[in-house]
């Protein structure tokens, strides 16, 4: 069994204006192993076709330049090399982890956007939820704050899919042994 760590950032919009569909801009992931070896790691960025001109409030929040989205390639071509990184096809079994569900969802409606299959989303587990029932917390805590109550510093950028998720990483293996999946 391995694990994907993953975050995800997508397009954004100060205030959310009515009726806009986000779509998934960049993914990070990387592989932990049942012992909490952590393994490679994967990181790309992804054009958007309904919004490709990212708003200058998600550009500020991620960090991310229009000109690297620009060069990004589209959603369906890197959902397949990030499947081919996590081993889908060659039936090896794996469960994604992600800080809360809006992760999955998102990649969910990415899929069904571009007419993608999203069967290789079905093995998730939210982090967030799981962590808020192990903590016993009155409410979900943010993944900065979680990663502060678990004795870590935070490393990277907050709002970068690969740096949220290596940050994720620190608490998923601390919890190793109690995560359900």
């Amino acid at each position: 069994m391995k694990f994907i760590v993953y975050d995800i950032e997508a397009t954004c919009w100060e205030g959310r204006p009515p009726a806009t569909v986000q779509e998934t801009i960049e993914i990070g992931a990387y592989q932990v192993d049942a012992y909490g070896r952590v393994g490679p790691s994967f990181s790309r960025l992804i054009k958007p076709v309904l919004h490709p001109q990212l708003s200058h409030f998600c550009r500020r929040l991620t960090n991310i330049d229009q000109a690297d989205i620009n060069r990004a390639k589209d959603f369906p071509r890197v959902i397949r090399d990030f499947q081919q990184w996590i081993g889908v096809d060659r039936g090896e079994p794996y469960t994604l982890a992600a800080w809360g569900k809006f992760d999955e969802q998102q990649l969910r409606k990415d899929c069904a956007l571009h007419r993608l299959d999203d069967y290789w989303l079905d093995h998730s587990i939210n982090l967030k939820q799981q962590y808020r029932e192990l903590r016993k917390l009155p409410k979900k805590r943010g993944l900065a704050s979680a990663v502060r109550h678990e004795g870590f510093e935070w490393t990277g950028e907050q709002h970068r899919a690969l740096d949220d998720a290596e940050n994720t990483v620190k608490v998923f293996r601390k919890l190793l042994d109690v995560w359900r999946y």
